[in-house]
């Protein structure tokens, strides 16, 4: 019989281990969410059966299932929800898991006899399918796009979003980085990129950096010197928040040519410990949810 805990490295094991292989391949699982043929837009995280985002390790399962199977919509549901919309799952399709944060009460006594409760988090798993995989659901789960909008309107808005973070931007020189001792962010001029969505692409990078500020999320990693597990980790939190930023801004994910040599960094974090990419895509979450709380809030 499974116990909790089995089940949980179980979990744990089987993400990692395919998140490795893919990196072992030569390929980022996190940059390529881009679905350019559906009607919800070129770019977006995966979506629930009632159109909200799937959050943290979910983005990255979920991706990579929809690359390796060629699924063009977003949309992901259970085989419950399906019966529910007036659709099914069709005959022979496989499901993928994805998991959510669940707990319970441990009861111990302790050396004077007496009861305490701790409370135990821990991960569950459920299966979803993707829309492409089903018949019968409403029309916008299959809707394809029409021609795509200019790609300077979806820029401009990007702009606008960096904007209202009020980070200190500084354009100079021929790297971007992060400086946390004068807080502000260098950027190479927008002329030196390939292309516009390059250029944001790397902000959303550094933008993810800057939330690790004291006076923000206060995010610790362990991080003592450059090329250490804790940078590492660092790094793989503003891949990840880069990621699912562009994919909420419908920008293009830029794999920057600087970070090639990280990938044996990440292999070897993620090799140690099963646990490194949920965190790391536990804090990308937190990073991005903090830029977004950064913009006005419509006007009602």
């Amino acid at each position: 019989m499974a116990t909790a805990t089995s089940t949980r490295t179980d979990i744990y094991t089987r993400i990692t281990s395919r998140i490795i292989e893919e990196l072992e391949k030569g390929v980022r699982p996190w940059m390529k969410p881009w679905n350019a043929e559906h009607a919800v837009g070129r770019i977006t995280r995966p979506l629930r059966h009632n159109g909200q985002p799937y959050r943290g390790i979910n983005v990255i399962q979920l991706w990579m299932t929809a690359e390796s199977s060629g699924f063009i919509s977003p949309f992901w549901l259970t085989f419950q929800q399906a019966r529910e919309l007036g659709g099914f799952v069709k005959k022979g399709e496989h499901g993928t898991p994805v998991v959510y944060a669940s707990s319970f009460t441990k009861k111990e006594e302790n050396e004077q006899g007496e009861e305490t409760e701790q409370e135990i988090a821990f991960l569950k798993e459920y299966t979803v399918f993707c829309a492409d995989q089903c018949e019968g659901l409403p029309q916008h789960f299959y809707q394809l796009a029409e021609q795509p909008k200019e790609t300077m309107e979806r820029i401009e808005q990007a702009e606008r979003f960096f904007a209202n973070t009020k980070a200190d931007i500084r354009t100079g020189g021929n790297q971007a980085y992060y400086a946390i001792a004068t807080d502000s962010i260098k950027m190479p001029p927008f002329e030196t990129f390939r292309d516009a969505e390059s250029h944001a692409a790397t902000l959303a990078h550094e933008l993810t950096h800057w939330t690790r500020h004291p006076l923000r999320l206060y995010r610790d990693l362990g991080r003592k010197r450059f090329g250490d597990a804790g940078y590492a980790i660092e790094e793989l939190v503003a891949e990840l928040g880069s990621a699912f930023l562009c994919a909420d801004l419908s920008i293009t994910p830029e794999i920057r040519e600087d970070h090639a040599a990280y990938v044996a960094c990440w292999l070897k974090v993620l090799k140690d410990d099963k646990r490194a990419i949920f965190t790391a895509a536990s804090h990308a979450t937190k990073a991005v949810d903090y830029l977004h709380s950064l913009q006005p809030r419509p006007e009602m």
